[in-house]
């Protein structure tokens, strides 16, 4: 478990990650409607390099990362309403050459059995966040 009282421990915690983070892996962010998914996303993006903006993926489901390294594909599953929806979006495609960064990655079907997912699930903390870490196989030598 990690707490994040404040948007400085949220964005350290997001450099944390983006420092292990390798193409083919799933970050995974679960939690209720402003838990802080989007905000964890955001700071991992930029700590892998993205200068630009970091605009929401809810409209957009997918919203690639080529410039980051390594490149990145943040997705927001909110408003899938099947998981196959996920694949006909060509999520495997861009697992080949990318991370993913997931936002209610049980609307497409879930993560938890691939074992390059780094499971996170945000809950509220008193005025901050407390984050619980679920490491998949793939992440045991990198994850603390």
């Amino acid at each position: 478990m990690e707490q994040l009282p404040d948007l400085a421990a949220m964005a350290a915690f997001g450099e944390r990650i983006a420092g292990r983070i390798r193409t083919g892996d799933v970050v995974a962010l679960e939690g209720d409607l402003g838990a802080g998914k989007t905000t964890l996303a955001r700071a991992i993006i930029a700590a892998c390099g993205h200068l630009g903006e970091v605009p929401s993926p809810t409209f957009t489901i997918l919203e690639p990362y080529p410039d980051c390294d390594p490149p990145l594909v943040h997705a927001d599953f909110y408003r899938l309403e099947r998981p196959e929806e996920a694949r006909e979006l060509g999520l495997d495609d861009y697992r080949d050459s990318a991370a993913l960064i997931a936002e209610w990655p049980e609307r497409a079907g879930g993560f938890a059995h691939d074992p390059a997912c780094l499971a996170i699930s945000l809950e509220p903390s008193g005025a901050g966040r407390m984050a619980i870490v679920k490491p998949g196989a793939a992440w045991q030598g990198r994850w603390p």
